[in-house]
Formats: structure tokens, C-alpha cells, sequence
């Protein structure tokens, strides 16, 4: 900003920008507007699933309670039971019951003369309505 630019002279407002006359809509089209507004904000967005879901935690035994209608994901450290509820719910479109969380502590490792530690993890083990299954869990 240069110092001359104090000391100009400010133009008016009604100057500066046009006046510009506003057409008030009829109550039918800002009743529709409003719907189409509602539709769109209720579509699914994944972003919520990505940031929370990392990926499908396959074992035996995550294999084993699939039969019981219990999937188990392998999760971010922050992420917390409501936020993983949504994310499944969303991603996958099947009613939660339920969520149990797992936290794997990262644990010393040692190669020959180098050692150091595995990653630790969040693992949560999600149970979802009787009749309705996740098809697609192998990434």
C-alpha cells in the first residue's frame, strides 16, 4: 500500500457499485429450490469414510464373525465410534448395531543388530443388521 493512498479521496458507495434491482421469485419456485437444496446435502459423501476407514482388517477370525454379521476394519487412531458408525453407514449403506473398538499397541522389533517398532493401530470390529452383509471387503 503505498503512503498517497491515505490521503485520496474515498468514492461514495452508490459510486462504486451499480444498484442492481432484485426480482422476488414466486413461492412455488422458492419451494422447490428449498427441496432440490435438501436432496442434494442428503446424497452420501465418502470423504467422511476415507478419513476414518482405512482398510478391511482380513484374518481367520474377522472371517469367522462375518457369520455373525460382524465386519472388522482396520482404522485411523483418531477416529471414534460414532465417526466409524457414520463412515460404514455411508460407504457401505447397511444399518450398524454396533461397534467395539481394539487399540494394538506398537511393539518393539529387533532385525539382527537393528531394532525397532511396529505401527500401532486402531481395529474396529462393526455388527450390522441381521440379513443385510458388506459384499465387497477384499481391497
Amino acid at each position: 500500500m503505498d503512503l498517497r493512498d491515505l490521503f485520496k479521496k474515498k468514492k461514495p458507495l452508490s459510486e462504486k457499485k451499480e444498484v442492481k434491482e432484485t426480482i422476488e421469485e414466486p413461492k412455488e419456485i422458492k419451494k422447490k429450490t428449498e427441496k432440490i437444496l435438501k436432496r442434494k446435502k442428503k446424497k452420501t459423501d465418502t470423504k467422511l469414510a476415507v478419513t476414518i476407514l482405512k482398510a478391511p482388517h482380513i484374518t481367520e477370525k474377522a472371517t469367522d464373525l462375518t457369520k455373525k454379521n460382524q465386519y472388522t476394519f482396520k482404522v485411523f487412531l483418531d477416529s471414534n465410534k460414532t465417526e466409524i458408525k457414520k463412515a460404514v453407514k455411508q460407504l457401505y449403506g447397511v444399518d450398524v448395531l454396533s461397534v467395539k473398538i481394539i487399540k494394538i499397541p506398537k511393539k518393539r522389533r529387533r532385525l539382527g543388530k537393528t531394532s525397532g517398532w511396529t505401527k500401532a493401530y486402531k481395529k474396529a470390529i462393526v455388527k450390522i443388521k441381521e440379513g443385510q452383509k458388506i459384499g465387497e471387503l477384499i481391497p
